[in-house]
């Protein structure tokens, strides 16, 4: 469990090191990342407006072929009218001429409120694209930013990552979980005794618990803010053992 507890301040070391690099590219990396998320989510709702428009269009061009057809029948029905030979052929033609006319003027007030609709839809897909143009822009430039940044710190980031990945592969699975646990919740998942109290939070802790520290044997956390503690001599040996 020694060895254990070594790696464990070992590894808080490496990650605080990594910290540190990450603090010096300031709030670039979560700039990107949120830009990124914000055009994928306009992205997503620029294709369904398009998508909606392009089947508005579809059901526009349908409504205006129907109005060509009952036009086109409404010419045939109309001389057809001056051909009957009795009231019966007069009155089919003239429903058929009337359902007709009445389809056209249905038709043709759909005909414009498909193209009112489209163009709403093309006011708003135009404000998605000049949005998604200027986010786009402005990712261009901290992404520029954030690449000369991490060029500057990408020797100290490989050798760091190197350090974490060997001492990573030497720790059980389930002890690294719970370390990556505690950490994702304070910040920092290991700390020392430091003039009697956790250093981590800066609570007493009391004889006896330093007592079962220093032996080494289980690990021991802080009952103020849950952090692993080892004791300074483990820290010291593990430092010194680098």
């Amino acid at each position: 469990m020694e060895e254990t507890l070594r790696l464990l301040y070992l590894l808080q070391r490496v990650d605080s090191n990594l910290d540190d690099v990450e603090e010096m590219k300031g709030d670039l990396p979560e700039a990107v990342r949120t830009l990124k998320e914000e055009i994928a989510e306009l992205d997503g709702k620029a294709a369904a407006k398009q998508q909606y428009i392009d089947e508005f269009v579809a059901t526009r061009n349908k409504a205006d072929n129907d109005i060509k057809d009952f036009e086109e029948k409404l010419k045939r029905y109309k001389e057809q009218q001056y051909q009957v030979r009795n009231n019966k052929e007069y009155d089919a033609i003239t429903k058929e001429i009337e359902f007709a006319e009445e389809s056209v003027r249905t038709l043709t007030r759909q005909f414009e409120d498909f193209e009112n609709q489209m163009s709403v839809a093309k006011n708003e897909l135009e404000e998605f694209n000049g949005r998604l143009s200027e986010l786009n822009e402005v990712l261009k430039e901290k992404a520029a930013e954030l690449s000369v940044v991490s060029k500057e710190t990408e020797d100290e980031e490989l050798k760091y990552n190197h350090e974490r990945e060997k001492i990573v592969a030497r720790l059980d699975k389930e002890i690294l979980a719970r370390y990556a646990k505690i950490r994702s919740g304070r910040g920092k998942a290991v700390s020392t005794i430091r003039k009697n109290s956790c250093s981590g939070c800066g609570n007493r802790v009391p004889p006896q618990h330093i007592m079962e520290i220093r032996r080494n044997d289980r690990i021991y956390l802080c009952q103020h803010c849950g952090r692993i503690i080892v004791s300074d001599e483990l820290a010291q040996t593990a430092t010194a053992g680098q």
